[in-house]
């Protein structure tokens, strides 16, 4: 196992609570690459507890929104993980910031055999969240991997969908062509460096009056003291540009029908993404499955619960305890 440079300080973008214990652990997945995780646990517990891992958003890292959901649930009696995913934060992985739906799916089964190990952990109770991009590739972990008994995926995007088709399926065939020709050119300009062009984080808040509302509502929470982290690829320079055709030819969910397990997709109102949440709703069978929509709230509401503490704990809370009994 690669041996990693873990900080010991508390950077996270939420307080610290009093109620669990925390501490800084590792694990590897089937590709040898080692991710950082912060493990929360309930404090004064007996007996094995049911667990659960967490990640996302896609772009965010465990200090942000991920790590708030983790500690919130532990407070509720679960035993959390949430990490970085490979190749981000304080996780392993050679070139930093780029994605694989494979290798991000397995990220994701890989929290769950740690999970699985653990002592106090009963492998028979494990569950997942994923939050904005991470809600689709928990769905696709979920599929692969019966262990996962529940799976909550919060505000979701679709990314390979983003990727192919842009926002609200408005690009074209071409317009994706054209794209991967550009980076295609990219590719052959930057073989054998270190250092790769980046696609760019979010906007320098506020972000422009031109730009749409979700634009804007990532700059205020990426860009901010409510969100901004220095590991962050949001907060930061952005993905790297040669990773980005990695959604264009991929898809979620190949084999909807090997989803048996529960799945819960909550999004609000007022979200940009909702109608990628609401579409994967729509391919999915069983009478354990169920969307929420959370009135008013937006899609980054559901990062840290915005000004009205959108993000709707309780719902979880009962959700996970119907189904990883």
């Amino acid at each position: 196992m690669q041996k990693l440079n873990l900080t010991t300080e508390w950077d996270k973008v939420f307080p610290k609570s009093d109620k669990v214990n925390h501490k800084k652990i590792t694990f590897t997945n089937h590709f040898g690459i080692t991710l950082a995780a912060d493990q929360y646990t309930p404090k004064n517990f007996d007996g094995k507890l049911p667990a659960l891992a967490v990640a996302g958003p896609f772009g965010a890292v465990k200090e942000q929104a991920s790590g708030l959901y983790a500690q919130k649930m532990a407070e509720k009696g679960y035993v959390t993980i949430a990490f970085d995913p490979s190749f981000t934060g304080e996780s392993g992985g050679e070139v930093r910031d780029v994605f694989s739906l494979d290798i991000n799916t397995e990220d994701f089964q890989a929290a769950v055999d740690y999970l699985s190990n653990l002592d106090i952990v009963n492998p028979d109770q494990i569950g997942i969240i994923g939050i904005c991009g991470w809600g689709a590739i928990s769905l696709n972990a979920a599929a692969n991997d019966p262990r996962i008994k529940a799976t909550a995926a919060m505000t979701m995007y679709d990314m390979p969908r983003v990727g192919a088709w842009g926002y609200f399926d408005k690009g074209t065939a071409d317009e994706r062509y054209e794209t991967k020709k550009q980076i295609a050119q990219q590719r052959s300009k930057e073989y054998g460096q270190k250092d790769l062009a980046k696609a760019g984080g979010c906007l320098d808040y506020p972000a422009p009056d031109d730009q749409p509302d979700f634009v804007k509502q990532y700059s205020a929470y990426y860009k901010t003291k409510r969100g901004y982290h220095k590991r962050s690829v949001n907060s930061n320079d952005g993905w790297v540009l040669q990773s980005m055709p990695g959604w264009m030819n991929t898809k979620i969910l190949v084999h909807p029908e090997d989803l048996k397990n529960a799945v819960l997709i909550v999004h609000g109102e007022k979200a940009h993404s909702r109608y990628m949440g609401e579409d994967t709703f729509k391919k999915l069978s069983g009478d354990n499955k169920e969307l929420v929509i959370v009135p008013n709230a937006t899609h980054t509401d559901l990062y840290d619960g915005g000004d009205h503490n959108y993000i709707p704990f309780d719902k979880l809370d009962n959700f996970f305890k119907e189904y990883l009994k």
